[in-house]
């Protein structure tokens, strides 16, 4: 069996052995399924930013959406219409952060690793790589804001957290 196959399988294992022992105390099974904040973060899936330590955010109180790089993707707007027209989301905080690998590529060169890895041509496919982390939290304020799917007023915010210190930057 391949290496790989047995990290995941002790992963799996770990992570099983976890949840009956968070099962075994869970008691937030009462909170309702609207967000108690009215509130949905947009974050990085890095494994460095722990979202709900990093703001405080206790169960059932914020919608959390992860992506590479924390993008205002089409699936992270659908995310956002769902939120807001089925649940009352009012407000949506974008965190990029320091030292993100979607700073270390851009389109073409991802497309060729995919090619030569894979053998899948992706076309002109936008993985939505950046060379700027604070534009890159403008531009997607920006888009959450005119997007049509998300709904007008919506309060909007961009913050920066440094995997250095563990702070976040207001960017807007």
């Amino acid at each position: 069996m391949p290496v790989h196959q047995d990290m995941n399988e002790s992963v799996q294992a770990e992570f099983l052995k976890n949840n009956a022992e968070y099962a075994a105390t869970f008691k937030d099974s009462d909170l309702p399924l609207p967000p108690a904040r009215h509130a949905l973060v947009l974050a990085c899936m890095d494994a460095r930013l722990h979202v709900e330590k990093v703001l405080g955010i206790k169960n059932g109180e914020c919608h959390c959406v992860r992506n590479a790089g924390g993008r205002a993707s089409d699936d992270a707007l659908r995310s956002i219409a769902i939120s807001q027209r089925l649940l009352g989301t009012k407000e949506v905080h974008i965190i990029h952060h320091t030292d993100c690998g979607m700073l270390t590529f851009n389109n073409q060169q991802l497309a060729a690793k995919i090619k030569e890895d894979l053998g899948v041509d992706v076309g002109d496919r936008d993985f939505l790589p950046f060379p700027d982390l604070h534009q890159s939290v403008l531009d997607d304020i920006r888009t959450v804001r005119e997007s049509s799917l998300v709904a007008t007023g919506t309060k909007v915010h961009g913050y920066i957290y440094e995997v250095e210190t563990g702070k976040i930057k207001v960017v807007e």
